[in-house]
């Protein structure tokens, strides 16, 4: 028999992929394009969904600390860089491991606004707890943002696409490193079937200019130098 450990109440879910250190700062290993734009709808979705109440699935890579100076890759576990952004982190949260186990709490959703899932690859949908999550949670509509467009995010929509779960993007809230790789990214998930929409067009105006999170220049702007909390761990 299989179990039903997720039953949405909400209609909506949106999915947080890869909002870490290391893809949105500027002092990150693998930072992305535009990043304080970005950063600045990221914001804006996060304060939404909190007021509305809207469940959030948050994926994040994490990869084993080899202690060596040649590790190359981003998001090592224990560094700042593969924590996330403290505004994309919800008080009532919980946290599970990339551990290959597919066990949850019955009516996780139900029980917690925020549940974070940590992934040792790009694909999300190899990890079998995420897979298990996003194949059995019930919704009318996944709504995804973060890091990157021809990366995670695409591997997210195309794996829902073929679950056959509404997907849609919100594009100005999805990073990229490679502008003509994230715009075919983008015109291929349109075409299996995605719907593309704007952070305006689906929380309103909003007068938010800086988010007070990366201390590049480009993110401070005029502000005044003070000291800048970079992030929380989880």
């Amino acid at each position: 028999m299989i179990l039903q450990p997720v039953r949405a109440r909400r209609r909506r879910v949106l999915i947080d992929i890869d909002t870490q250190m290391d893809f949105m700062l500027a002092t990150g290993k693998a930072c992305i394009r535009n990043h304080r734009r970005i950063l600045t709808h990221i914001r804006r979705l996060m304060a939404w969904a909190r007021y509305n109440n809207i469940s959030i699935i948050s994926i994040a890579q994490v990869y084993p600390n080899t202690g060596t100076d040649l590790d190359t890759h981003c998001c090592i576990d224990g560094t700042d860089g593969q924590k996330k952004i403290r505004y994309t982190l919800l008080n009532d949260r919980i946290s599970f491991p990339a551990d290959g186990s597919t066990d949850f709490p019955r009516d996780i959703l139900r029980c917690y606004s925020q549940v974070i899932l940590h992934k040792r690859t790009v694909d999300p949908f190899q990890e079998p707890r995420i897979d298990r999550l996003l194949s059995e949670l019930r919704a009318s509509e996944f709504m995804l943002f973060g890091a990157t467009a021809e990366g995670a995010v695409m591997a997210t929509a195309l794996g829902l696409l073929q679950r056959e779960k509404k997907v849609t993007i919100v594009v100005d809230a999805v990073g990229s490193q490679n502008t003509k790789e994230s715009r075919l990214a983008i015109r291929k998930m349109e075409a299996k079937g995605a719907r593309l929409i704007e952070t305006k067009k689906l929380v309103g105006d909003s007068h938010l200019r800086h988010v007070g999170i990366c201390s590049c220049k480009l993110c401070r702007g005029g502000v005044k130098d003070s000291p800048i909390q970079v992030g929380v761990e989880y």
